[in-house]
């Protein structure tokens, strides 16, 4: 059903929440500070358009559905997300095919821009507009013409725009089918008339030894590397140079992160007058109890004792601005 949904957060674990549409599986932040972001979700009768503002650097798991596609598109100004150690330049475009598993990351303040469309449609439209067959490679980079990219910008940050003014257009048929039209057609002429570089085979393997590895973390039996690279079939050498190239850091440091965002997201659910902290740091690998907690005020800026105070009577992390859906 049509409609949109703007959003601000003050909670990283919200704004994870708000992006598991987006095929975001998890969201590790990676610097101190306030946690602040701004959300757009834009759905129409057959693409989805997203547009968010980040102030925290930041780690994000994200599959691809299985019958859609991923197109992201990079800032003309300021730096835009990393993905699988990609440094997108501005004009670049990302491609992900159904069903991919990638890494992205922040280095900071950061904006991005999203469009995911079902394949069948995407293919359907392309053959249709560009006249032979078409197709997206698992992973890709394309640089598109400038005035093919400028188009598809502007008519993004137009419905964008749209949906947070809550326009009236959003209530017209015919305007709401012409937007998505324009769309479609501005997404095809890029990727048709545009340069690709697809994903070297190098990239697609450490791509693939970092997703095994991500699945080993999800687990919860919180593994040591020796346990890790034995069940990879590879060497912590290698898994290394995937990880700092595609993660920012080392294995055992997002390991380690990982299981402290854990800590974090029990404690604020736990009874405060019931919890132990030290029973919660051991339940997720923690046994030394005075490094746990410098580590946990570095990353978080408070002690645990802090965050088990708060616990589920902290304020309210997500403000939703309005979210229709505008039934048309």
């Amino acid at each position: 059903m049509p409609g949109s949904v703007t959003s601000v957060f003050s909670e990283a674990d919200e704004f994870g929440a708000a992006l598991l549409e987006e095929g975001y599986l998890g969201l590790l932040v990676t610097g101190p500070g306030a946690f602040r972001a701004r959300l757009t979700q834009v759905a129409l009768h057959r693409i989805r358009l997203s547009a968010a503002e980040e102030y925290l650097p930041r780690i994000a798991f994200v599959a691809v559905p299985h019958d859609m596609i991923l197109v992201s598109l990079a800032n003309r100004s300021g730096p835009s997300p990393i993905w699988e150690g990609i440094e997108t330049r501005a004009g670049d475009m990302i491609t992900f095919g159904p069903g991919q598993r990638v890494h992205t990351r922040t280095g900071g303040p950061c904006r991005w821009t999203a469009i995911r469309m079902p394949e069948g449609d995407f293919v359907c439209y392309g053959q249709a507009l560009s006249g032979t067959g078409f197709d997206v490679p698992p992973m890709a980079r394309w640089r598109a013409p400038p005035a093919a990219r400028r188009e598809l910008r502007q008519l993004h940050q137009a419905a964008v725009r749209m949906a947070e003014a809550r326009s009236r257009a959003f209530a017209d048929v015919e305007a709401f089918h012409g937007l998505e039209q324009q769309l479609i057609h501005a997404l095809i002429d890029c990727l048709s008339a545009g340069s690709m570089d697809e994903e070297t085979p190098t990239a697609r393997r450490h791509r693939g030894i970092l997703t095994r590895f991500e699945d080993l973390l999800r687990a919860e039996a919180f593994p040591g590397m020796t346990e890790i690279c034995a069940t990879l079939g590879g060497s912590e050498r290698t898994l290394r140079i995937c990880c700092e190239e595609q993660l920012g850091m080392g294995p055992t440091e997002y390991a380690r992160r990982g299981r402290m965002q854990l800590v974090r997201r029990a404690l604020r659910n736990e009874n405060p007058d019931a919890a132990s902290i030290s029973a919660v740091a051991r339940r997720y690998g923690f046994h030394n109890l005075g490094r746990f907690a410098a580590n946990y005020r570095a990353l978080f800026g408070e002690l645990p004792s802090a965050t088990l105070r708060r616990g589920s009577g902290q304020t309210m992390a997500r403000l939703t601005l309005h979210r229709p859906p505008r039934r048309i």
